[in-house]
């Protein structure tokens, strides 16, 4: 790689490093190839990108970003999972690293938040951004449709009642 090649790398990176909300390292040594393209395909379902770089330039592009604290973690093969959705990222790699025995998560930084591994995994049992606003939305039209059954119960008891005097009368 040339060096115009790698001050372009660093300066995508660094672009990258500063609008993900969530960074997630992790060890990928001993993955396949068709492994790490699954990877990456699960990534790009959930909104979430993978990316392998070299730790020197990594650390260089994440001098000036939140997601700095994550700098100590990139030793050896470290491959980097990143998303704008804080759940994302951690979702995709803890699931990975499920299904995967080599690929061990080290860490992760949200915001300016470094994260263990068991705090990556507390990160991805959380319900997505999604599943949370359908949730909110439930939450708000719960009351409504309450109200509304409130409003037309006594209107049908009144209904039952009158029912039952006009067939006692006839009787």
């Amino acid at each position: 790689m040339d060096r115009a090649a790698k001050k372009e790398l660093v300066t995508t990176l660094n672009e990258v490093f500063k609008a993900s909300n969530v960074v997630v390292v992790a060890h990928y040594a001993g993955l396949t190839v068709a492994q790490m393209q699954n990877l990456r395909k699960q990534a790009k379902q959930a909104g979430a990108s993978v990316k392998v770089a070299k730790n020197r330039l990594a650390k260089i592009a994440l001098d000036g970003t939140d997601a700095a604290v994550v700098a100590p973690l990139l030793k050896g093969p470290t491959v980097l999972t990143y998303s704008g959705d804080p759940i994302a990222a951690p979702k995709v790699a803890s699931d990975f690293a499920k299904a995967n025995d080599k690929f061990v998560i080290l860490g992760a930084a949200m915001g300016k938040t470094a994260l263990n591994p068991d705090g990556v995994k507390a990160l991805a049992s959380l319900p997505s951004l999604d599943e949370l606003r359908a949730k909110i939305v439930g939450l708000i039209q719960a009351p409504a449709t309450k109200v509304a059954q409130l409003v037309n119960a006594p209107a049908g008891k009144l209904a039952r009642v009158v029912q039952a005097y006009a067939s006692k009368g006839e009787a």
